[in-house]
């Protein structure tokens, strides 16, 4: 049901000023008119001097971050972004998710899911949900997962909701790679239906036994007919047609560079990807000395482990750029739920790198004298190199 935009605006900011912001995007344009941006991210941070709200825009090429302190310099720059004309806003917080679109006439369609405190509301008066999915939903009584794996399947789903266009209409083809005992499968279906979208999944595991326990359960609940599951490896399972949307949860070490190379050969329009080890760089770092003036990088053992977990992701998300994604690296979790709480978020848009972009990455690599699993799946695939 459409309601006043002022007044969801209104709701907006007060969710954007709250302590309990979590992140918050606003993105895509209202029928005639053009932010001075074309996307916002807000975050809370903790610097030195205090807690702050960071503020990410970009213009489509490059972007740019402040940091506003609480209080009037936060209030302006929160009034500032909602008085551009952005067609959407995805809000979160740590008890809500709030989803509001501007139609073509000018009103708010506004989803909402747990607590939401409005501007008039005394926040005695939240109700609190944690996620997403309602825990007593049926189809965990049929899924199963302890709550921690639930937590983090719920997670996963908000970046997913935060990702995908709020208007976004027609069929979506899925695929869930290395989906394991498939919680995120049956739990992104849900959410996905949810969302009145007409939604084909196909889970990928490389154990036969995996698959029939999965399909039994896509039985039992009713959706054998647009879930399905097949046995093989994430780099040659036959998924047809090419997926939309690739999903990975926690796929080990190289598993994840063959995800995310499944998804670029497929020309998959979003890629949401957390990555479980990082153990193929790490050993390459052992192997060779750190360039001048580095080693203290890589000398201890702990602090090799870490460096190699963050230089991966980063040539990931370098090498997506170098195929036409835009891609960027999150928490989705908190750490306290899984160590491995980062998630690697692309959407293609089939813009290639600046030449300075395309030299960042290769001075990087030949630096560190660094062949990434990635690199090496996607240059096999098309027969060349990055």
């Amino acid at each position: 049901m459409p309601e006043p935009l002022d007044a969801a605006l209104t709701e907006v900011r007060a969710l954007l000023l709250d302590p309990a912001l979590t992140r918050a995007v606003a993105a895509g344009r209202r029928r005639g008119h053009r932010p001075a941006v074309v996307r916002a991210e807000l975050r809370p941070v903790t610097l030195k001097a205090g807690p702050r709200l960071q503020i990410a825009t970009s213009d489509g090429d490059r972007p740019h971050t402040r940091n506003v302190a609480p209080g009037p310099e936060a209030d302006a720059a929160v009034d500032a972004l909602l008085a551009e004309p952005f067609g959407n806003w995805h809000v979160e917080t740590t008890d809500a998710t709030l989803q509001l679109r501007v139609t073509k006439s000018g009103e708010a369609q506004v989803h909402r899911a747990g607590a939401t405190r409005t501007a008039t509301a005394p926040a005695g008066h939240d109700r609190v949900k944690e996620y997403l999915l309602d825990p007593g939903d049926p189809i965990f009584a049929e899924i199963g997962g302890s709550a921690a794996k639930r937590r983090q399947v719920d997670a996963f789903l908000r970046a997913l909701a935060a990702t995908l266009p709020d208007d976004l209409t027609g069929p979506l083809r899925v695929v869930d790679l290395g989906c394991g005992n498939a919680y995120l499968t049956f739990a992104a279906y849900r959410y996905l239906t949810g969302r009145g979208l007409d939604v084909a999944l196909v889970g990928v595991d490389v154990r036969e036994d995996q698959r029939r326990r999965n399909t039994d359960l896509a039985e039992r609940l009713g959706w054998a007919d647009r879930v399905s599951f097949v046995a093989g490896t994430i780099a040659d399972a036959v998924v047809e047609p090419a997926p939309d949307l690739v999903l990975a949860l926690h796929a080990c070490d190289t598993a994840t560079d063959e995800a995310l190379a499944r998804a670029v050969r497929w020309d998959a329009r979003w890629v949401l990807a957390a990555p479980c080890c990082h153990h193929d760089v790490a050993a390459q770092l052992r192997a060779r000395p750190a360039p001048h003036p580095y080693d203290l990088l890589t000398r201890q053992g702990i602090l090799r482990e870490r460096f190699a977990d963050v230089l991966t992701d980063a040539l990931r998300a370098g090498l997506l750029r170098e195929y036409g994604y835009r891609a960027e690296v999150v928490e989705f979790v908190d750490s306290q739920h899984t160590p491995r709480n980062l998630l690697i978020r692309a959407r293609r848009t089939g813009a290639g790198p600046t030449p300075a972009q395309r030299a960042e990455y290769r001075d990087l690599v030949a630096q560190w004298q660094l062949t990434p699993r990635l690199a090496t799946l996607l240059a096999a695939a098309d027969g060349g190199g990055v």
